[in-house]
Order: C-alpha cells, then structure tokens, then sequence
C-alpha cells in the first residue's frame, strides 16, 4: 500500500529555529514592505547632497543648509505622528508615511533653489519620522506576542538588508553611467515608496492584547482619594522610567551617527588609510548586522531588555577604545587591525542592543505604546542625527581622541542608569524587566 500523505519537513522549522527567525508564514506583506521602505532608503537618503550639488549646480554649502533646514522643520512631525497614531493605529500612519517620502523624493525633481530644496527634505523627513514612530507598534499588532523580541530582530536585519542591497545598486548605477544617472534614482524612489505603502495597506493587524494599543481609550480613574493618589504616583513613575530609557537611548542614537558622519573623515585624515577603507569598514557592519542579528538575539542575548542593553553600552565603550586607539601618541598601534576590532564590536553592540531597546520602547509602561511616548523615543532618534554632525567633526577638530572620549564617557553613564528601568514590583510578587 502506498503512502500518499504529505512528506514532513522537520528541518525547515529547526534551521529556523537556529537562525533566530520568527515564524514568517502569513507575513509575506509585512516582510516586502519592511525590505522596499529600506531598499529607497539605501539607495536615496545618502544621495540628496550629491543630486542637488551635481544636477542643480548649487554650492555645497547653500545645499547643506537647506539640507539642515528641512530636517529641523520636520522635527515635531514626530509628535504630529503620535497622534495620528492613536487616533488612526500604526498601519494606516506607515501607509501615510510612506506616500509622503514618495512625494518628497518626486519634489527633488523639480527644486532647484535652496527654499525648495528645505521644502523637499521637509517632505522626506517628515515621512521618515512619522514611519519610524508608528513602525515599532506596527510589529506589536502585526506579529504574534510570543515572538515579539524575534521580530525586532528580524525586521532589523531586513532593514540591513534593505539599505544595503540599495546602496549597493546606487553605487553600481553610478559607477556605470555617472552622476547623470542621480535623476533616474531618483525618479525611482516614488514608485518604491508607493509599493511600500500598498505592502503596509494590506498587512493584517489587530491590537496586542496584553499592552496599551494604539488609540486604545484610557483607564477611567477610581472615585477612592488614595486609589488616584496611587494611580498619579506610579504615572508619575511610569513617565520618569519612560524619559530614562529614551535619555540612554541617545548615546547609541550618537554613536550609529558616528558611522557616516565620523569614520570616513577620522580614517583618511587621521590616519591617512586611502579614501575607500571606510565604505569596507561600513560593508563589515552592514553584513554582520544582516546576518547575525536574529541568531544572536535568539540564543545569545540576555533574557532581561535592560541587560541587554547593557551589554550593548560595554561593547560600545570597548569599540570607542579600538577606535582611538590608533591615534593614540607614541601608542604604534596599527590602523587597520584596530579599526577592524572597533567595527565587530561595534557591530555587535548594535546586534545587541537594537532589538532590546525597540521591545523596550514598547513593552517598559502600560502606556508605552501610545503616540506621545513613541514621539518622545523617536525624537531621541531625530534629534541625535541631526546633532551628530556639528557635534563630532567639532571634537575632532579640538582633539583626534576627543569624540571617542566623549562617546565612551556618554555609554558609561547611560550603563550606570540602566538599572533604574526595573519595573517596580507589585503588591504580592515581583517583576522585572
């Protein structure tokens, strides 16, 4: 008699398990477009100085100013955001958001003076911010709840994935036809964008039954004078908690900046390596954090968040040394070797503490999901970027050890505060995050 039944394929779910990936089957939509937003990411969002400066044959530093103008101008997008987000749900504020870049990137196309060019970047970043605030939420309603941390580490290494596989393709379209070919990339952001937005338009979500959702209407208060005294005291605490964990978010907001506003710089000038070596540098973390995130957070990680992260601060501050290290006087410390130590361990801090710090910034207090607490972790992001610029080539020029210094210090003290975000222990048991 033959067996008809279907074959079992037992090792599809184990090297699933192995790798760290969540169950992805019914999530085809959510997982295109996390890859797409990130593919225009990588393939645009480092191009915007080089377009205008080439195409429109503006001065440098007109561009960078309006450049500059348009990211401060679209720095309470993120509050807006929030808003949106509990009166509308994630969804429907990462399907917004995404139709925004695509207008933004459509408007590079027809600015040509510094005003409108402000005007572009306003649209970009407004759209960058306001998917980056509701996007963590998003993985709350679109993922199941015991896979939570996976999915953060997931989406990660998509995002990796995404800016890299984009960066790569810029940088092969510009090698073949030149700067000429800035127009064409950039007329196809739009269209990507767009894809993006109908991926997030049809990704199922519902709200997470175990933490304050999205919009979700708040908690009417007890008639009882020592109840509301004890609900305002633990708010009061939940808030300061809250303001902590976006507070120790910064340094790492500072130090991911580092990688695009410092190295090339610190490794050509400094320490007179040739003008490639930090695309290879940027290539080694790229890859590390593709590959590795999922795997690591599943079998490696702390099973606290906060101690996560604190593992995340410790490797940091050892990267801030290896960095230094070879500009330290009389010190003959090699560049190469330790500039390839400081990107494996600061790629491994990233691996480490981005999927924690995301779970955390969702799962700390019962309001943490709501949009003003996300607009306040998204500002953390915003802010950090966009001072990270004027901040670290201004320490390097006072001193070639200094931004290092100032880093490493910024992690030390963001690890000493870290144990404050313990979850204070209720009545009758105890509880830690």
């Amino acid at each position: 008699m033959t067996d008809t039944a279907t074959p079992r394929r037992p090792h599809a779910p184990r090297l699933r398990r192995v790798l760290g990936i969540p169950a992805t089957r019914g999530h085809g939509r959510f997982i295109a477009g996390n890859l797409i937003d990130s593919l225009g990411n990588g393939m645009l969002l480092p191009l915007g100085l080089l377009y205008f400066t080439t195409s429109r044959d503006l001065p440098l530093a007109a561009v960078g100013a309006a450049v500059t103008a348009g990211q401060l101008a679209a720095l309470p997008v993120v509050f807006v955001a929030g808003r949106l987000m509990d009166r509308h749900g994630p969804g429907r504020l990462t399907v917004v958001a995404n139709i925004v870049s695509a207008v933004g990137f459509l408007s590079f196309l027809l600015a040509d003076r510094p005003w409108q060019i402000a005007g572009a970047h306003l649209l970009v970043q407004s759209g960058v911010n306001a998917y980056y605030t509701a996007q963590r939420t998003l993985i709350l309603h679109a993922a199941p709840a015991a896979e939570t941390r996976g999915w953060f580490a997931f989406t990660g290494s998509l995002r990796n994935i995404g800016i890299g596989v984009g960066a790569l393709l810029a940088a092969g379209v510009l090698a073949l036809f030149g700067t000429h070919a800035l127009t064409w990339l950039v007329a196809t952001a739009a269209p990507l964008y767009l894809l993006a937005a109908f991926c997030f338009a049809r990704v199922p979500t519902s709200p997470p039954s175990d933490a304050a959702g999205a919009g979700a209407a708040p908690t009417p208060p007890r008639t009882a004078s020592d109840d509301q005294a004890g609900r305002e005291r633990s708010d009061a605490g939940d808030t300061r908690r809250y303001l902590l964990l976006v507070t120790c978010n910064i340094p790492f907001v500072l130090s991911q900046a580092m990688l695009s506003v410092l190295i090339a710089v610190y490794a050509t000038e400094t320490l007179g390596l040739p003008a490639w070596s930090a695309s290879i540098l940027l290539v080694v973390n790229t890859a590390m954090v593709a590959t590795l995130t999922s795997p690591l957070t599943a079998h490696a990680a702390p099973g606290q968040p906060r101690r996560t992260m604190a593992l995340g601060h410790v490797l940091l501050v050892c990267a801030m040394l290896a960095f230094a290290a070879p500009a330290v006087p009389g010190a003959g410390i090699a560049a190469w070797p330790a500039l390839v130590t400081a990107i494996v361990l600061f790629s491994l801090a990233e691996i480490f503490y981005s999927p924690a710090v995301s779970e955390l910034s969702v799962t700390l207090t019962p309001g943490a999901t709501r949009g003003s607490r996300q607009s306040l972790y998204q500002l953390s992001w915003s802010a950090g970027n966009i001072a990270a610029p004027a901040l670290f080539t201004g320490l390097l020029e006072a001193g070639v050890l200094l931004p290092w210094t100032v880093q490493g210090a910024a992690c030390l003290l963001a690890l000493t505060a870290l144990p404050a975000l313990k979850s204070p222990a209720p009545r009758g048991g105890r509880k830690d995050t």
